[in-house]
């Protein structure tokens, strides 16, 4: 491309970058397997706030190409082991959160009719009014996308169902095409006293719809950025949840009143447990979460610590006690 003036770097002269900009590496044979399994612009997700700064003339805050004293290569590894863990973790809730809601929406619609989901008259009036820029409606929108899902899909069942039955597929079995973006869309459309009445299901109070509405949008955000890999643990989330009301759910209240806190990926750990605990009480996801909080890796020299992913400093010390760990004392109370 005409213009761009970085050329091409071996892995080699990679790792010559990076400890020449002041980043200590121990073992320099390892440190190139790394760069050649995950990349150097991956892994630069992990470092960048382990670089120096300094506020320039107009008081912004610039990032420097050196090191903080101290960073090590081994520490941009363990900070990357710990995301990709935390991602895994996080996928493994929103499965089955994503499952529990679509049986949900494909039963509440259905006992409307089998095909319920293409009769605008099953929604409410914001989501089947047109748009004025592109004239189609909501619902219509989220028909086209439908319709793409089960064009794709190469499951037995769906090809079954459509050679003996005909299009469109009744909702009990088009439902499970359905993605997240997909799931949460639909239950935006439905009407008010319905959202109400699914999130009173799932522990809110009886007027809380738009707040779950919210909390599906912010949790197919978060599906999003685990699914393509991407760094997680300290991402500023872009489309942030809608907090309950003050004590109707008591492990959110903390969250009130705190900007930063609802921006970082803590508070979707904290509403995916509260969410766990509607759909199984039994589930460990909690422990699980927990215990890989505890293994952070130290990272305190280069400033970095488990206040980037959301919790406050007193949490974080709560957390470290024996008797009462943060984390369970927290969604316990969900």
């Amino acid at each position: 491309m005409a213009g761009y003036a970085k050329p091409w770097t071996s892995y080699a002269d990679q790792l010559q970058l990076l400890q020449q900009r002041g980043m200590q590496v121990s073992d320099p044979a390892k440190a190139l397997e790394y760069l050649e399994r995950i990349g150097y612009y991956r892994l630069s997700g992990y470092w960048h706030d382990m670089r120096q700064w300094q506020r320039d003339a107009a008081g912004q805050r610039v990032v420097l190409d050196q090191f903080k004293p101290g960073t090590q290569f081994q520490d941009v590894v363990a900070l990357y082991v710990f995301d990709k863990r935390l991602r895994l973790l996080v996928l493994d809730a929103l499965e089955r959160i994503e499952i529990a809601l679509r049986v949900d929406l494909s039963y509440r619609l259905g006992q409307k009719g089998a095909f319920a989901y293409q009769d605008a008259a099953s929604f409410n009036a914001n989501f089947t009014q047109k748009k004025k820029r592109s004239g189609f409606t909501a619902h219509e929108d989220w028909l086209k996308k439908h319709s793409s899902l089960i064009q794709r899909s190469s499951e037995k069942f769906i090809q079954h169902n459509r050679s003996k039955y005909g299009l469109p597929l009744a909702i009990w079995v088009a439902c499970e095409v359905w993605d997240f973006g997909c799931m949460s869309v639909l239950f935006s459309g439905l009407p008010e006293p319905e959202q109400n009445d699914i999130a009173q299901s799932y522990g809110l109070a009886t007027d809380s719809g738009s707040v779950l509405g919210s909390w599906l949008r912010s949790l197919n955000y978060l599906r999003n950025v685990c699914a393509h890999h991407s760094r997680l643990w300290n991402r500023n989330v872009v489309d942030q949840p809608k907090l309950p009301k003050q004590g109707s759910v008591a492990a959110l209240d903390a969250f009130h009143g705190a900007a930063f806190l609802v921006a970082r990926p803590f508070v979707l750990l904290c509403i995916c447990q509260h969410l766990m605990r509607q759909i199984n009480p039994l589930s460990t996801w909690s422990q699980r979460v927990q215990a890989l909080l505890h293994d952070f890796p130290q990272l305190s020299h280069v400033g970095l610590t488990l206040q980037g992913m959301g919790m406050q400093a007193q949490w974080l010390q709560a957390s470290n006690e024996a008797n009462a760990p943060y984390w369970t004392t927290l969604v316990a109370q969900a």
